[in-house]
């Protein structure tokens, strides 16, 4: 990869970092000393990202969902709040850059770049840049709708399973003395104040569409037949995936049996037999408990998707509309 080849001619000829910019034309070069000004502002190394501002009328809207997407799954991956992962216009530290696990070559690098970074324990920071889009007959890219939307997938699907691994990450800096101290008195303020760290909690990842995603995440997991361990489960994942525990937990009370578990039984037993299970009895339910349990499964991957979609649906609405209506009371009282 090209950037990669020029990072190891940056290295071999002494240098500390390089600033990449797409070649559409679409970034200032001009602005460069922005992203060197933001990173003479924090400890080095550092990775900082000219985060576009997607304001002009030709910002084409797969653009503006690409961004978003991307930002999510990142956010999910690596817990990193990052306004623009799409953004080329970057600031790298070439020494570091060059000992990350890189496997993508083409769009996908520029996601999976920033996810092991932020594993390797590289910090990231984001300063605002300006965008040019040219008119839609005058714009040139190589993306491949196909192509690279396939390896956006794989990438993003190694990424989370890798998020939900418990192994430690290989980290090339290491925590700070302040880092450490401020974990010992977050698990000290656990113990001594464990209300205000349940406050804590219910506080964190609350945006409409992270609660939605809670929601549609306790829900599935909850439809599965994770017997007697759905809490743990729900946890563990949640955690590793940076979404609201609280949210994701409560969504799971949705699939208490009997109601559920017996509606995943039944498609799944649907689906293998091309009928429903109308012979209920010590038999079917005791003796065949594997087949019932495999039936379960099966019905859970169906089921589980889309009652959490609902569920998320309408945690969204309701979450969005609760919070707008706040948000106008406010306002017509700081007015009066």
């Amino acid at each position: 990869m090209a950037l990669l080849a020029g990072a190891a001619w940056a290295a071999e000829a002494g240098y500390e970092a390089i600033i990449s910019v797409d070649a559409d034309g679409q970034h200032d070069p001009r602005e460069a000393s922005l992203l060197l000004a933001e990173a003479t502002n924090h400890d080095w190394p550092a990775i900082v990202i000219g985060s576009r501002r997607m304001v002009e009328s030709t910002v084409p809207k797969s653009s503006l969902f690409g961004r978003a997407f991307s930002n999510f799954w990142v956010r999910m991956e690596c817990g990193q709040e990052l306004a623009d992962t799409q953004s080329g216009y970057r600031l790298y530290p070439v020494a570091e850059m060059l000992q990350l696990a890189l496997r993508s070559r083409r769009y996908d690098f520029e996601v999976e770049v920033l996810a092991r970074a932020a594993w390797a324990g590289i910090p990231i920071y984001s300063v605002s840049v300006s965008v040019h889009y040219p008119p839609g007959a005058e714009r040139t890219s190589h993306f491949h709708q196909l192509k690279d939307n396939f390896r956006l997938t794989i990438l993003h699907t190694r990424l989370v399973i890798r998020a939900l691994m418990p192994f430690p990450h290989r980290r090339l800096i290491g925590r700070s003395n302040g880092f450490v101290a401020g974990e010992a008195a977050r698990v000290k303020s656990v113990v001594l104040h464990p209300i205000k760290f349940i406050r804590q909690i219910c506080l964190e990842h609350t945006t409409p569409f992270q609660l939605a995603v809670a929601v549609w995440l306790g829900v599935f997991l909850g439809a599965l037949p994770l017997i007697a361990v759905h809490t743990v489960v729900i946890l563990y994942v949640a955690h590793r995936l940076h979404i609201n525990k609280l949210a994701a937990v409560g969504a799971s009370q949705f699939c208490m049996p009997p109601l559920v578990p017996v509606l995943c039984m039944q498609i799944g037993y649907f689906c293998r037999h091309g009928q429903l299970l109308w012979d209920i009895n010590w038999e079917t339910m005791v003796v065949q408990i594997h087949e019932r349990l495999l039936e379960w499964f099966f019905g859970s991957l169906l089921l589980g998707p889309a009652f959490g979609l609902l569920l998320g649906g309408v945690t969204y609405l309701t979450v969005s509309r609760l919070r707008g209506k706040s948000c106008s009371e406010a306002l017509a009282m700081k007015n009066e």
